[in-house]
């Protein structure tokens, strides 16, 4: 299975959060899966961190990438093709980067990993 985490997701594998469900936390740690996380999440993470509406334990680029190496999650990188699939989608979600992950899960046919209803509302395969 390809799994695209949702922002909300990736930081709370990476503080072991018991908010994930125990679905999502095996799927995300099963070897037998892809599991990417969006350059699109690491843009949110640095602007809310920006902001200071995101406490981390040290900058946020040492932090993604320390977390996601030892999450073991395959890096993606947000284009063009997924930045334009935007305008095809229907308005349920105001959320930029969310709405990016949507499209790119669609055009990469990956599962997003999200407890979002909003993002379930869209043609993409939901975990959770």
């Amino acid at each position: 299975m390809k799994l695209l985490l949702d922002t909300c997701t990736f930081l709370w594998l990476a503080a072991d959060d018991p908010q994930v469900s125990p679905t999502a936390r095996d799927a995300c740690r099963n070897p037998a899966n892809e599991v990417y996380l969006s350059a699109l999440s690491a843009w949110e993470i640095a602007i809310k961190h920006r902001l200071g509406r995101l406490p981390l334990p040290e900058p946020p680029p040492r932090y993604v990438a320390s977390r996601r190496t030892w999450l073991g999650l395959e890096p993606l990188d947000f284009d063009a093709a997924a930045a334009t699939h935007d305008a095809l989608l229907p308005p349920l979600h105001r959320d930029p980067f969310d709405r990016g992950l949507v499209s790119q899960a669609i055009l990469l046919g990956l599962s997003i990993v999200t407890p979002d209803p909003a993002i379930a509302r869209y043609p993409a395969p939901i975990l959770w």
